[in-house]
């Protein structure tokens, strides 16, 4: 198992850039595909981006593509999510999340049921 800290989330104006970090514990997050992942208030929760454990694939929901980057820093044990040209809509509490262990091909990406373990979550709130 993994242990997931998320930081970095806050208020920022439309258009404006914001960087989230996930910091996990272990010697065990250099093995591990990673996720990041949203909910709007009352809304279900969606996928948002993830890397493979080597840091060599990348994938993301449409809506974010040319806006956000994810990526890691095994030495650090830290994933990131950068956001840039951020939108209203792109306001929720985002998650990290660890793909489940002992998988080297990073399938069903979009699916929360393949991670195992969840950070607390940052709040990102984007006004208009």
């Amino acid at each position: 198992q993994v242990q997931l800290v998320e930081s970095g989330g806050g208020l920022v104006q439309a258009g404006g850039s914001l960087r989230l970090s996930c910091a996990a514990s272990g010697r065990t997050f250099s093995s591990r595909h990673m996720g990041w992942f949203r909910q709007a208030s009352g809304k279900e929760r969606e996928f948002v981006a993830a890397i493979s454990w080597n840091g060599y694939m990348t994938y993301y929901r449409d809506s974010v593509k040319g806006r956000f980057t994810i990526s890691r820093d095994n030495a650090k044990n830290t994933v990131y999510l950068q956001m840039s040209n951020l939108k209203a809509e792109d306001t929720a509490v985002y998650y990290c999340a660890a793909y489940q262990k002992g998988y080297l091909v990073l399938s069903g990406y979009q699916q929360g049921e393949k991670y195992d373990s969840w950070g607390q979550g940052t709040q990102v709130t984007v006004s208009s």
